[in-house]
Formats: structure tokens, sequence, C-alpha cells
């Protein structure tokens, strides 16, 4: 059959982007579809949104070509301390801290907001002429094809290619067209984001609390800045998000301490829903799944945009090798391997995110003394200590290529 391009992909918010570049590089057709306008995210004011970038997502980056457009933007992370915290009290007495010294590669990563990742992605897309990006517009339908797929648009439209790729989030309708159920529980929190002016510098080091309620993550930011994304339970949370800004940071100000001095609010704060979702497969015939539309996890690491572009990175390795052997990349022979490769690893890492969550939400004062000294066991045993610190800096394990900085 003729097909209007390769590859297409259902989502166009980071994920998918990133991999049509990565596809495009290796000389694939690829049309991206977004639901939303292309420059909804390109303004110039920030709107909450940053990621803590693992060290091989900004090798994955540097791989296609991204990273000098957003280096000045990205805020390296140097350190990561990790601790029991209560509103009002200081530093518990076991703690982690990964030092980014100790790793061969560093810093630990880096954080960086969404618009710049997001501008300098599209920028990237516009200027690729293997890559057609259609705007405002979604997939209602899927067919598979004798040797290919076709989709439908909203705008009644209909593309052929050899594979469609799920992008779309965590409620995907690429998946749930393809029969791909799902599993997953809410946590009954809710993440309030917002960034904080800050009197001291941070010296680049994340900080993450584990209070009774949710986590409260302290992410730098460029210049005296910090993102927090704080986990609240969601009656607490539904509370504090109607506050204004004074009575809401005067309930930060005791959670944040004065460790820098001090601090206010530096921009709009954000709310949304936390939960787990897993889809039970990442592949059907002439279908993959990437992203939130293969896993939701909790923000509770900063791996979310992590493990997508791990996927990104897997699948265009799967697809490509698979073309220069002249194999059909789209049938689930092929696509299987996608699966292999990174099924495990991002259900391993969800539950994982899960466990730990679930372990710190509390003031059980037995769970407390243990998770305070199993925080102390791993600081103390350096070999233990520095294989977490790879796990984090996502430079552990069998990585794709793109995730070592290396074209496919």
């Amino acid at each position: 059959m003729t097909q209007d391009s390769d590859v297409l992909i259902a989502g166009g918010g980071l994920n998918g982007p990133a991999l049509a570049l990565a596809l495009a590089q290796a000389g694939l057709s690829v049309t991206v579809i977004d639901a939303a306008p292309a420059t909804r995210r390109a303004e110039d004011t920030f709107d909450g949104r940053a990621y803590a970038l693992a060290l091989g997502s900004q090798k994955l980056l540097t791989a296609l070509g991204l990273w000098p457009a957003v280096a000045a933007e990205a805020q390296p992370i140097n350190d990561v301390k990790a601790f029991d915290g209560r509103p009002g009290e200081g530093v518990a007495p076991f703690f982690l801290h990964f030092d980014s010294r100790e790793l061969d590669q560093k810093p630990v990563g880096y954080m960086l907001e969404d618009r710049f990742l997001y501008r300098a992605l599209m920028a990237a897309v516009e200027a690729n002429p293997q890559i057609t990006l259609i705007s405002e517009t979604s997939v209602v339908a899927q067919e598979e094809l004798p040797g290919g797929i076709k989709a439908t648009l909203s705008d009644g439209r209909s593309l052929t290619g050899k594979l469609l790729v799920g992008a779309d989030g965590r409620r995907s309708g690429v998946a749930e067209r393809a029969g791909i159920t799902r599993e997953g529980w809410g946590y009954g929190q809710t993440a309030l984001v917002a960034a904080i002016e800050h009197e001291k510098p941070h010296e680049g080091i994340a900080y993450q609390m584990f209070m009774t309620s949710g986590p409260l993550a302290i992410l730098p930011l460029t210049g005296n800045r910090s993102s927090i994304v704080w986990s609240e339970r969601d009656e607490n949370a539904a509370v504090v998000q109607k506050l204004d800004d004074a009575d809401f940071m005067a309930l930060v100000r005791p959670r944040f301490g004065d460790f820098l001095g001090e601090i206010r609010l530096a921009g709009p704060r954000f709310s949304y829903p936390l939960n787990l979702t897993l889809a039970k497969a990442y592949v059907a015939p002439r279908v993959a799944l990437i992203g939130d539309a293969a896993h939701g996890v909790h923000p509770i690491a900063g791996q979310g945009l992590n493990l997508g572009l791990r996927d990104v990175a897997a699948l265009a390795e799967v697809v490509i090798e698979a073309l220069r052997r002249g194999e059909d990349y789209g049938t689930t022979f092929v696509l299987d391997r996608y699966q292999t490769w990174r099924r495990f690893d991002s259900t391993a890492m969800a539950l994982g995110m899960d466990a730990v969550n679930q372990l710190f939400s509390n003031d059980n004062p037995v769970l407390r003394a243990g998770r305070d000294l199993g925080m102390g066991i791993v600081q103390a045993i350096g070999p233990l200590r520095r294989g977490f610190m790879r796990q984090a800096a996502g430079i552990a394990g069998p990585l794709p290529k793109l995730m070592q900085g290396r074209p496919v």
C-alpha cells in the first residue's frame, strides 16, 4: 500500500515530537497529529511546568541536536538530598545525599522549564522536511490495513502509515481503540506546583522532603529560583489551592524552611491530581505506545518525562534497525522487541515510586524509624548509594544509543 507517512504519531507534547525527530534523522517520514495549537506552550511566561532531566535524557537531547537550543536555560542538578520532614522541623538525622562528584559523569541531571524544551522541539520539527505537523486536530479512529494502518482525523481526513504511535497521554485514545486496557489507582493526593524566588543561592541542590501527607520537592531553577512540587492529600489540597497567595506562602514557609533565606512566590500556582496508570501492553498490530500513554507515574522522583524519553530512544532504535534489515517495523514481531525492552523497566520504576510514596506518606513512628534507618544505611554504603545515583541519573542498565548520546 502507499502511505502518506512512514510513521504517524498521535500526540504533540514532548515525547511525540522527540520521537519524530529521532525517526526523521534516519530518513523516515513522520506526521505528528497534535490536538493543541502549536504555540500553546511556547509563550514567554513561565507556566509552572519544569522537568528534572536525568543525565541520560540530556544525552538524548544532545544526540537529537536540541541541547544547544536549551543549554543556557538549563540548571544543573549537582546534588540531591532526601529526608523525612515535618513542617517547622529541620533535616532528619538520617538522610540521603547524592553528590554528583561521586559519578564518573556529572551533573546528576538538569532542571529545564517546559516552555524552553517545547519551543526547541517545535522549532526543530518545523525545520525538518521529513516531519509534517498537524495542529488542533486529533485521531478519532484507526484501522489496521494490509501492510499498514489508517488513522481518521477529527477534521475528516484520513492518513496512512506503517505504524501509529500513541503519545496521547494517560487517557490514550490510540491505546483504547487498539484494545489495550489499563490498570492503576489514585493516590488520594494532589500536586501543588509553583515557582519560588529565594534570597540565597540554591547551589544546584534538589531537595526531596517526605512529609506525612505527601512528598515536597524543591527543585533548582536558573537564578535564585526553585520549583516546588508539593503533594498533599486531596481534601487539604483543595483548601490550599483556594487560598490567596499570601496565605499560601504562609503554609509553604514552615515546610520550606529558612535554608534559602526569605522566599516569595514567583508566578502562578497550579494543581493536578496524582494517580498511577499502566497500560497492560505497549504494542498491538501496527501500534506502539510511549510516555504517559504507556505509563503514568507519581512525580515523587521526577521520572515521568525521563521514562517517556527512554521509550522514545528504545522505539526509535527498534524501528530504525528493523528498517535497515528490511523488516516491516509495524508488525508485532518487531514491536515486541520494544515492549520487551521497556515494559519491565518502566513498570518496575512506576511500582517502586508507588511503594516509596506509600512508605513515606504517613506518620507511623515504626515506619518512620525504619525508613530513616534505611536511608542512613544506603548513605553509609558507597557502592549501594552510587548504584541509586546511576539509576536516578538515567545511566544504568541496557541503554538505547540515544540515551548514551550516540546516533542510531
